[in-house]
């Protein structure tokens, strides 16, 4: 096994592979986006955003000011023709593809949406990449959720089968089907000399830290409940999910670039991203966990009536990322979770994106 690389490592690795390259990030001004955008931003890299606006005030990529991080591009995923003007005349070096309808519950209000946004979404980021002259590496972030779940306490692994019950889990298990259609069909490994593209996945899922504002997401539903001195409400209290912090799988979104940019043979393949084994616990516990931290709060589970089905258990193991990327998960749940809040508490328009460039300063720095 190569030598692990930790969090101390991980500034020097990410100026070296992304300082002064141009990176196309859809999906931007999104909750995950907007964290990324501003580590890229620190690591020195030349971002061009593509994705909807993001419409709220309190919205993350708003409070980090995310305009003057990138050039931003508003517009959907779903036009082929304007995004691949836009990726072939910024010639990237690296895309990172994010854009998604990534809630759950929305995707059984709106599943052809759902579909055509995380399955076409995705197909429309490769076929501009057919029509790009230029080396480039891409990743394509999927979800822990694209397994065919059973829910026992197995782990998935990424040889296991691909599946979905509800439409969201189902149209990115597509997408991860996309992506390897186009992989072995255009961009073959054993033919990169050819080409000189390589596109690996990344599955990760249950993320949590500052900024996030989504409905039907367990933090911000209970920041909303706190800060409004009201119950949270909890659907599925027993359900049980590994939840990390956004830097982990982001950490491992980036290492994982650099990695398939020096040897596309060896990394251009799917990988789990997922939390310590401890950091497994249900929704009960992580709601407990937030109200110590915040000093307060309750939660109220309501009687439930024809609701859309959501898994109630899924791990993921990440032994694979372990063992050939060299990538750890660094904190504990408790970091996570103060964090987390430390970073509603303290963010505001002035005080935002410095309070998220020195937490992403604390990640890359911890041991």
């Amino acid at each position: 096994m190569e030598n692990m690389v930790t969090a101390m490592d991980y500034n020097k690795l990410f100026h070296t592979t992304y300082k002064g390259k141009k990176v196309f990030l859809t999906g931007h001004t999104g909750f995950k986006g907007s964290w990324l955008l501003t580590w890229l931003f620190q690591s020195g890299a030349i971002v061009k955003g593509y994705a909807l606006a993001a419409e709220n005030k309190d919205d993350l990529y708003n409070m980090v000011g995310g305009d003057e991080l990138c050039s931003s591009v508003i517009a959907d995923i779903r036009d082929k023709d304007r995004l691949n003007q836009e990726i072939t005349s910024f010639q990237p070096d690296f895309i990172f593809h994010l854009a998604a309808q990534p809630l759950v519950r929305q995707s059984y209000e709106m599943p052809l949406y759902t579909y055509e946004v995380n399955v076409n979404g995705t197909a429309h980021v490769l076929e501009a990449l057919r029509e790009l002259q230029s080396p480039c590496t891409v990743i394509i972030i999927t979800t822990d959720k694209v397994y065919e779940n059973r829910e026992t306490h197995y782990a998935y692994r990424e040889n296991d089968k691909l599946g979905g019950y509800d439409p969201y889990s189902a149209s990115k298990a597509a997408a991860e089907i996309v992506v390897s259609s186009y992989r072995n069909s255009f961009f073959n490994p054993a033919s990169f000399e050819n080409h000189h593209k390589a596109i690996a996945t990344a599955r990760a899922g249950n993320v949590i830290g500052g900024g996030d504002r989504a409905k039907d997401r367990i933090i911000p539903d209970i920041i909303r409940s706190l800060e409004q001195g009201k119950p949270v409400v909890i659907r599925n209290p027993d359900s049980i999910r590994p939840w990390q912090h956004v830097l982990e799988p982001l950490s491992g979104y980036l290492l994982l670039g650099a990695r398939l940019k020096d040897d596309p043979l060896k990394f251009g393949d799917a990988w789990n991203f997922g939390p310590q084994k401890e950091n497994v616990l249900t929704v009960k516990e992580i709601a407990d966990e937030v109200f110590k931290i915040w000093n307060g709060g309750e939660y109220v589970t309501p009687p439930l009536h024809n609701e859309p089905h959501e898994a109630g258990l899924l791990k993921l193991d990440i032994s694979k990322a372990v063992n050939l990327l060299s990538w750890n998960p660094e904190m504990n749940l408790e970091t996570t979770i103060r964090k987390t809040v430390q970073w509603y508490k303290n963010a505001s328009p002035s005080t935002a994106r410095q309070l998220t460039l020195q937490q992403i300063s604390e990640y890359q720095q911890a041991s």
